[in-house]
């Protein structure tokens, strides 16, 4: 994986790219609180297969920064699907392969269901991702309010304070939680970490729960985009979304009442032993779901 760097109007896009040049483009978007190291064994699998891997990291992780004069740190969805946009405008992509959970499954879900001319398929790692920020107000069930304690936490200045002392110990003990299974290093538990130091990382963070729970308000910039996402848009694009049999965050029987958004080709894959960090617990699974989407296309 070669790091290289990628200007949009916003943003100086850090992403990491291996393949060939003019390979069949598959963008790899991390979640939170992760970063592309999340995909090398995907990465790995796929090579020698002709394929274009870019696994950029997200506004507020790693080397990405925002461009000099730009004090909007939005951590907003419509942000996020925009940053996906600009990047593959930016490296001359027509049409790419989208692979992304979390934070990144939602700018691939956004980028699938308002830009579907500029992608070819689309693997979720936990369904449909586009909040419904309309109906955030609503409780959940007391089991979902318990694992979403972070978000709750982040709404607070005791959770801004918290994430800016203590981000490293806070964000080892969601990998723990939401993927109960999973076996990590401390070394590769920091390799990662390492992306957190950005120095925009708890102002992005904090915004995007801020603002889903309108907390916050978004930015001018991305209203047209909010609009259209506030009105739940389908995703016809080839899918396939994969969920943690354990995910200790979001349960796989959340992604089930997922299916109404998804109208074009479609299926639903649970992974049994796998969590919330998929990518990271079962890099086969997913890399078969690329093979099998590519080889549909």
């Amino acid at each position: 994986m070669q790091l290289r760097m990628c200007r949009t109007a916003e943003l100086e896009i850090a992403y990491e790219e291996s393949g060939p040049p003019h390979g069949f483009p598959v963008v790899f978007l991390h979640g939170f609180p992760d970063d592309p190291r999340t995909w090398d064994g995907i990465v790995e699998r796929l090579a020698g297969t002709g394929i274009r891997t870019i696994a950029p990291y997200l506004r507020g992780y790693g080397h990405t920064r925002f461009l000099e004069g730009n004090a909007d740190h939005s951590g907003q969805q419509a942000a996020l699907g925009k940053d996906l946009l600009d990047l593959i405008d930016a490296l001359g992509i027509e049409q790419a392969g989208l692979v992304g959970y979390d934070w990144g499954g939602r700018a691939a879900c956004i980028a699938a269901a308002l830009w579907p001319e500029r992608v070819r398929w689309l693997v979720s790692i936990g369904g449909y991702h586009i909040q419904d920020i309309a109906s955030a107000h609503r409780p959940a069930h007391p089991k979902q309010e318990f694992r979403f304690w972070y978000q709750w936490y982040f709404g607070t200045e005791r959770g801004a304070q918290g994430l800016t002392e203590n981000r490293h110990e806070l964000c080892k003990l969601l990998w723990q939680l939401w993927s109960p299974n999973l076996r990590f290093t401390d070394d590769q538990y920091i390799e990662t970490s390492r992306s957190f130091d950005n120095i925009h990382f708890v102002d992005v963070v904090l915004h995007c729960y801020r603002h889903r729970y309108r907390l916050a308000p978004g930015s001018d910039k991305f209203a047209s985009i909010e609009r259209k996402l506030a009105e739940r848009p389908r995703i016809a694009v080839p899918s396939i979304v994969l969920h943690g049999g354990t995910d200790g965050c979001k349960p796989p029987d959340d992604s089930k009442a997922h299916d109404a958004y998804f109208t074009g080709p479609y299926e639903r894959r649970i992974i049994d032993a796998a969590g919330h960090i998929l990518s990271r617990e079962d890099p086969a699974a997913v890399t078969a779901a690329i093979l099998e989407l590519i080889g549909r296309s």
